[in-house]
């Protein structure tokens, strides 16, 4: 099976002398093609630095970390940097969605930094509006929305850059259980029709029960079946 993603002996260390910490302890970690993987951990467990690693925001201290055929370890930041605009898509807790445009314009941004003609802006974009139920709100601003549009307005910004892996850290964390149902509920029904793979973070119960591939780790390590 093709994997869109795989971690191999990977370790991260924080700090020297007494103030070091082991976040990752020798991490083996393979994401398949059109997956939907849940990673679970309590706060602390090495969740988000795992993350961090697939998402070519920070280095691990050894080991491999691969996106596809690229060895990371072997790139230049400029060259990270274009591998994750064009690789990847991410959908923090935060949103992090840019305040002073609409949610469109959010998505019109990512094309234009992507380098995407502007005359198929309409055909990434449109579409999704009309899956994410964002058709109605696509010219209003973050602040206009709810937590939870506010959440599927970000996973349209990053599903229309047309990613192979979109890396979700704690998206429900600030959302009731009904919202977080319905928004779970949407990122697998994606993950099925865009064939996009996902990689989820978190140790919410609604969460780990709608993962297709569920993947425990405790103290930087993975913990078996």
């Amino acid at each position: 099976m093709k994997t869109v993603a795989r971690a191999e002996h990977v370790t991260k260390v924080y700090g020297e002398g007494a103030g070091r910490v082991e976040a990752l302890k020798g991490v083996d970690l393979n994401l398949p093609e059109n997956s939907f993987t849940v990673l679970a951990g309590p706060s602390g467990s090495g969740k988000t630095t795992l993350m961090n690693l697939f998402g070519a925001l920070d280095r691990p201290t050894s080991g491999t970390i691969f996106l596809g055929d690229h060895n990371l370890g072997n790139l230049s930041e400029p060259e990270l940097a274009r591998l994750r605009l064009h690789t990847l898509g991410f959908v923090f807790q935060a949103c992090n969605l840019l305040p002073v445009l609409s949610i469109q314009e959010n998505a019109e941004f990512l094309l234009q930094v992507q380098g995407v003609p502007s005359s198929q802006w309409p055909a990434r974009i449109s579409p999704l509006l009309k899956q994410l139920g964002l058709e109605s709100m696509a010219h209003r601003r973050p602040g206009q929305l709810s937590g939870g549009q506010q959440q599927r307005a970000a996973i349209l910004r990053a599903l229309c850059g047309h990613p192979r892996l979109v890396l979700a850290d704690e998206p429900t964390a600030s959302l009731d259980s009904k919202t977080s149902a319905e928004l779970l509920d949407l990122m697998l029904e994606l993950n099925q029709k865009l064939s996009i793979s996902f990689l989820v973070s978190s140790h919410d119960p609604l969460v780990l029960e709608r993962a297709r591939t569920l993947v425990k780790i405790r103290d930087g390590l993975l913990e078996s079946p």
